[in-house]
């Protein structure tokens, strides 16, 4: 495996560790239909971004309730569910048959992503690694013959809130930094907060979140803010380029929300996921399988909502997987072509 940590793993490995889950219909009648009717119902009581996206739930039961009856197979029921999650293109969201499949909301694309990205590349072709931790899912170091520092992260997984003090420590004499979050999985939003306030001279807020609480689809609860804070015994005021690709995701996206406000930060890539929110408890239906759904919305000071569209990037560029095969990550190397140009740094 020539990557850290997969998207797909990810979601596979917080799926059968969360703690919290809940059982739909004990009681309830085991057929096609009841099963249907319960999943539908739920994901209309509770799914928190049929507002955000514009989805129209109502239609999707137009569309698949009359494909449900009485002889309809598990095979034929899961396909349904299956086509409803990929309606709604939400990563965080996803239905599990155990032993037989799993599908989220857009894992069609990720395959194609992370063959666009090799960490191996990076690492044989220009850099002098300093740290690393698969566990932790980071590796940093010096650039070869160029004064910029690189940061990888294959998720916002780091124990010690301290970690971008011993970054900066490490690589903050450099003229410019590169945080490369191209296929990130994810973690916790607090860690992702805390690097980002390594790089933040002011405090300001920069998102709120909402948790749907009611019946209605625009039924939330009130907001949460969030603020980008200065963090740390250092901050860092020099360029930051910010690599990015479809598969961006969540927490990674988060820490982006705090990145993309500060002056000195440009990112490169393509546009992240688009999926913020946190998920709620997993379901159990009475057939068996499983689901997880996205419960929240995250809007920025403004109104404005990132879900389903993610942050696009500021110069857009997208490797093909014959690129990595040929050894050439077209990515980075704009990268270096942008520090170059904007600043004359080498």
């Amino acid at each position: 495996m020539n990557r850290l940590l997969l998207p797909s793993l990810f979601l596979l490995l917080l799926f059968f560790t969360g703690c919290q889950r809940l059982i739909l219909g004990e009681d309830e009648a085991n057929d096609p239909e009841n099963n249907f009717e319960i999943f539908w119902k739920d994901f209309d009581r509770h799914y928190g971004l049929f507002t955000v996206r514009g989805w129209d739930w109502d239609s999707i039961y137009a569309e698949f309730r009359p494909q449900v009856t009485a002889q309809t197979t598990d095979e034929e029921l899961f396909e349904v569910y299956r086509q409803m999650v990929e309606y709604l293109d939400d990563s965080h969201t996803f239905v599990y048959w155990p032993g037989r499949d799993f599908f989220s909301g857009n894992s069609e694309d990720d395959e194609r992503t992370e063959a666009e990205f090799s960490l191996p590349l990076i690492l044989d072709q220009h850099l002098e690694v300093i740290d690393s931790s698969s566990e932790e899912g980071y590796v940093y170091g010096q650039l070869r013959g160029r004064n910029v520092g690189y940061l990888y992260l294959a998720g916002i997984e780091m124990e010690d809130l301290s970690f971008g003090d011993k970054l900066l420590t490490d690589l903050g004499q450099n003229d410019a930094l590169i945080i490369d979050l191209r296929n990130n999985s994810g973690g916790d939003d607090g860690v992702g907060a805390a690097l980002a306030g390594r790089f933040a001279d002011r405090t300001e807020l920069i998102y709120t979140v909402q948790e749907r609480n009611g019946p209605e689809h625009d039924d939330f609860a009130g907001k949460t803010e969030y603020y980008l804070r200065p963090q740390g015994t250092v901050q860092y005021d020099k360029p930051v380029i910010v690599l990015t690709d479809n598969i961006t995701v969540s927490a990674a996206e988060v820490m982006l929300i705090y990145l993309n406000a500060l002056p000195q930060v440009t990112q490169i890539g393509t546009a992240t996921s688009g999926d913020f929110s946190d998920t709620g408890m997993r379901r159990f239906l009475p057939n068996g399988m499983q689901y997880q759904y996205s419960i929240m919305k995250f809007l920025l000071p403004d109104g404005t909502s990132l879900d389903g569209v993610g942050h696009v990037p500021d110069i857009e560029i997208r490797n093909s997987a014959a690129d990595i095969d040929a050894g050439n990550d077209l990515v980075l190397e704009r990268a270096f072509r942008f520090l170059l140009e904007e600043y004359g740094i080498e």
